[in-house]
């Protein structure tokens, strides 16, 4: 049975959606403002805190985790959330690091109630940048009568967002993250999609509308989100973006309007 989806923009990475009567988190962030690190040998800088505090947020029914090696990914207060929540998701690693945690390798799936989720690649960085981004996961979701999401990571590979498109070719609504990351490791190479690269991840998941997150809130994502919405303007597919207002839960239709 359908049941409609809400999601809410918490902040950064950071999305609350309601999909098949349950309750999805991704990537906790819910600390304050200000230096984090050095995590995995780098320093983040956060500079607006979440629009929804820990405490307001209500209960989780499942966590998905992109990667736990990086504080805008997996802050502090977010660490203390994951022994409260029944079913964390992520990778391999993140399990051997986290007590409760179930790593899945790409392509392999686990059921959440009437919810299959699927653990898909990505890539946090150029071809090659694991040994110091470390591995990172996505996930989609699929339910009977629902819709199917895709929920990127921290990725910045088209090849990844092509290779999800082949295995699911159904995808309604994905989730993006977005803001073109980059902390100096790689040159000018983003470690998440920056808006030239989030524009050709959008028409390989043609027709599936799109919410972008993390891109903003941290210091080293150098992209606003102006840059990938007037790209998409440009190219007549501003209807396939649906940008959120931070803390305010929003029903979303994944049918584009009448004449997109």
């Amino acid at each position: 049975m359908t049941s409609p989806i809400t999601a809410t923009l918490v902040g950064g990475p950071t999305l609350r959606l309601t999909y098949a009567g349950l309750t999805f988190l991704t990537d906790p962030t819910f600390d304050r403002p200000g230096a984090f690190g050095p995590r995995g040998g780098v320093t983040l800088t956060k500079l607006v805190g979440p629009a929804i505090a820990l405490d307001d947020l209500g209960p989780v029914d499942v966590v998905l985790l992109s990667h736990d090696q990086h504080a805008d990914n997996l802050d502090d207060a977010g660490r203390t959330l994951l022994a409260d929540v029944r079913l964390v998701l992520s990778t391999p690693d993140a399990a051997e690091r986290i007590p409760g945690v179930v790593g899945l390798r790409p392509w392999e799936s686990t059921d959440a109630g009437d919810v299959t989720v699927t653990a898909v690649p990505a890539r946090h960085g150029p071809e090659g940048a694991e040994p110091l981004s470390g591995v990172v996961t996505g996930f989609v979701l699929e339910a009977p009568g629902n819709p199917t999401v895709y929920v990127s990571g921290d990725n910045a590979s088209l090849d990844v967002v092509a290779a999800v498109a082949r295995r699911f070719p159904a995808v309604d609504l994905a989730v993006l993250f977005v803001g073109g990351a980059n902390v100096g490791r790689f040159g000018s190479e983003p470690v998440t999609l920056d808006a030239l690269l989030a524009s050709a991840a959008v028409d390989l998941l043609a027709p599936a509308r799109v919410i972008p997150v993390h891109h903003t809130d941290w210091a080293h994502f150098v992209e606003p989100l102006s840059v990938l919405e007037e790209r998409l303007a440009d190219g007549g597919r501003s209807e396939r973006l649906l940008v959120l207002q931070r803390g305010v839960p929003t029903e979303v239709s994944t049918a584009l309007p009448v004449g997109a």
